[in-house]
């Protein structure tokens, strides 16, 4: 299946005729989400029942209708409640920021923040609930926030008595790419809540069931869950293979190629002592500071041969964020060959490189130490750390690394439901 991406240009230029002429928005995709199966089936799952419902922006068909006004107008379809994550059910919050209890002015429906004080739903916000529905566009790593809300709320539903459905989206790193270390306990927070490794490999309906027949989620064998399935996604698919629309689900991810970077760099990105992209147009996909020479960072990133990766000098000033207003040098990366790559490692090549060709702005030197907490939570275990600061070689990492894909890999197989 093709996975080259030989020529950024034109891939740029086809994303960008296909979001500014709707091009893929017209309903005639060859993938279609959960909702569309949902509504196809008559709203089976859901007639005659209270549902709430937690989503974002993403939830959409492909002609960008939203979940919420869909579920509002079906018949014998009760929507009584919305759920919402980071960033509010309507994207109207920033990233980071509380979002508040509210009520959806298109709609009427109250809405319960799952991003303020608590980060799952109560008994009290779920009292007159019969089912909690989840359909959100995730980006396919742990540290992104939203499948962390959805395996708090199948715990509460569990614990309820409460239906869970799942109304499934594409992964869109596919269904085949596993990263990284399973998180450990010592690790646990909201940018890693389960023990998964950073790349999973699973669609979020696929995950749920791992979560709940692995015993990943509190009372997950009492819960009932349904996955309303998409129709016509395979395992090889990423998301620009799908014909689908993409609606950013966070500020930073705004076409489907940023979420491909963001595992890239954003690992880095945590420790505050490289530009990664983030507050200028290419976010994720830099790593760039005053100091660096990015020809010579180019070459030398070239040299190793990294597979599947390329990388040219690049020159800029970011508009806002990490850097605001200060020129700064390095390169930006390029993803030659995804089914060759080891996205994830691609930062750690570059916190490599730097540390040989600046000895001054080694990562264990040059980072923010209060952001090391954060670095060990979002990388799932402090030995990474350890074993990579130690002499800034990615060869030391690579056991901790590595050391759960395949376990993994043999393990998810069993919640898969796409071929």
């Amino acid at each position: 299946m093709r996975r080259f991406m030989k020529s950024a240009c034109v891939l740029t230029a086809v994303l960008a005729f296909c979001l500014c002429t709707g091009f893929a928005a017209r309903g005639e995709a060859p993938v279609k989400p959960g909702i569309e199966t949902l509504r196809k089936n008559g709203f089976d799952v859901l007639k005659g029942k209270r549902v709430g419902l937690i989503t974002n922006p993403t939830g959409v068909d492909n002609n960008l209708k939203s979940t919420i006004d869909i579920l509002h107008e079906a018949e014998d379809v009760d929507l009584v409640a919305l759920f919402a994550p980071e960033h509010g059910v309507r994207g109207d919050v920033a990233a980071g920021a509380k979002v508040a209890s509210t009520v959806d002015k298109a709609t009427g429906v109250k809405v319960y923040s799952l991003y303020g004080s608590t980060r799952r739903p109560t008994a009290e916000m779920l009292k007159d609930v019969d089912v909690l529905v989840y359909d959100i566009q995730d980006n396919g790593c742990r540290s992104y926030t939203f499948i962390s809300t959805m395996g708090l709320a199948m715990e509460v539903c569990a614990k309820l008595g409460k239906e869970f459905v799942v109304l499934d989206r594409p992964n869109p790193l596919g269904g085949e790419k596993v990263e990284g270390p399973i998180t450990e306990r010592d690790c646990v927070s909201f940018v890693s809540r389960f023990p998964i490794p950073y790349l999973y490999g699973l669609t979020p309906g696929e995950l749920a069931r791992m979560f709940a027949g692995e015993g990943m989620t509190e009372g997950g064998e009492k819960l009932k869950l349904t996955v309303v399935q998409m129709e016509g996604w395979r395992r090889d698919m990423l998301f620009g293979d799908t014909g689908m629309p993409w609606v950013l689900p966070s500020p930073h991810i705004p076409t489907a190629e940023s979420a491909i970077f963001y595992p890239a760099s954003g690992i880095a990105g945590e420790l505050d002592y490289l530009q990664i992209g983030v507050g200028y147009t290419l976010p994720f996909r830099t790593f760039a500071a005053p100091w660096i020479d990015g020809k010579k960072l180019a070459d030398s990133l070239n040299a190793l041969g990294i597979a599947g990766m390329a990388f040219r000098p690049i020159h800029y000033r970011p508009y806002y964020g990490f850097s605001k207003g200060v020129d700064v040098s390095g390169v930006e990366v390029f993803v030659t060959d995804f089914d060759k790559a080891d996205i994830t490692l691609t930062q750690f090549y570059v916190m490599q490189e730097i540390a040989r060709l600046w000895p001054g702005h080694k990562a264990s030197a040059g980072a923010n130490p209060k952001r090391f907490d954060m670095f060990d939570k979002v990388t799932g275990s402090t030995k990474v750390r350890s074993a990579f600061f130690k002499n800034h070689k990615v060869a030391d990492m690579l056991p901790v690394w590595n050391r759960d894909a395949e376990g993994f890999k043999a393990r998810k197989a069993r919640y898969h439901l796409y071929d």
